[in-house]
């Protein structure tokens, strides 16, 4: 498969009957147990990007806020509802589909001054540990891969809920959001204001809202 094709069709939600791991104790965390409503969501899903979107946004020249997004992108997903800490997720996205509606700024950020496409086509999150952290909370632990570094970041992501569309495709919805300082990943361009402030904010807000759709039976 092309590693961004956007156009991959989801499989239709299979029968429940299916091999399971072998039983666990599910994980106590700060919110307690997960909910056993939840254990059906259990297996394997991928983002759907015609309802979802990977952004950012930071601040600019002090007073403003830029938003964006990045609009090709692969995932691989594994939620485990009885056992949030099996829980799994790769992203992988192509620096070079930034978009934030203005294309002279989209240039100068997939150059050298910041994500620099053509050297690094890709970034990636691949997630190390997930907690419960509360009912409808979770916290995922994981790598962020930006040109040659690769750092550690949490995201909060909130549970927003489970439905099968009128197609028969059985869909998930999570919002996740963290705050990362861009020099840790080697994006240091300065340029600085008459007044002296930064023209860019060190700091950048990433955005998931997530619609999931299940990719494979259960299993």
């Amino acid at each position: 498969m092309n590693l961004f094709h956007r156009g991959a069709s989801p499989r239709r939600s299979a029968s429940p009957t299916t091999t399971r791991l072998a039983a666990e104790p599910p994980a106590l965390a700060a919110g307690g147990l997960p909910d056993p409503g939840l254990a059906a969501l259990t297996g394997e899903w991928m983002i759907d990007p015609a309802h979802s979107r990977i952004g950012f946004s930071v601040r600019h020249a002090m007073v403003t806020t830029v938003r964006g997004a990045f609009t090709e992108f692969q995932s691989r997903l594994y939620f485990d509802g009885r056992n949030p800490a099996r829980s799994k997720a790769e992203i992988t996205l192509s620096t070079a589909s930034v978009d934030t509606g203005v294309e002279q700024r989209d240039a100068h950020l997939t150059g050298r001054d910041f994500l620099n496409s053509a050297a690094y086509p890709r970034m990636r999150f691949t997630s190390t540990a997930v907690q419960l952290a509360s009912p409808d909370v979770y916290r995922m632990t994981g790598d962020l891969t930006i040109k040659n570094a690769t750092r550690p970041v949490v995201l909060e992501l909130t549970y927003i809920g489970h439905v099968t569309d009128p197609f028969g495709y059985e869909r998930v919805g999570f919002d996740g959001t963290t705050t990362i300082n861009r020099s840790d990943w080697g994006l240091t361009y300065d340029a600085r204001l008459a007044e002296g402030g930064a023209m860019v904010s060190e700091k950048v807000r990433l955005q998931f809202d997530i619609a999931a759709i299940r990719s494979a039976p259960l299993g």
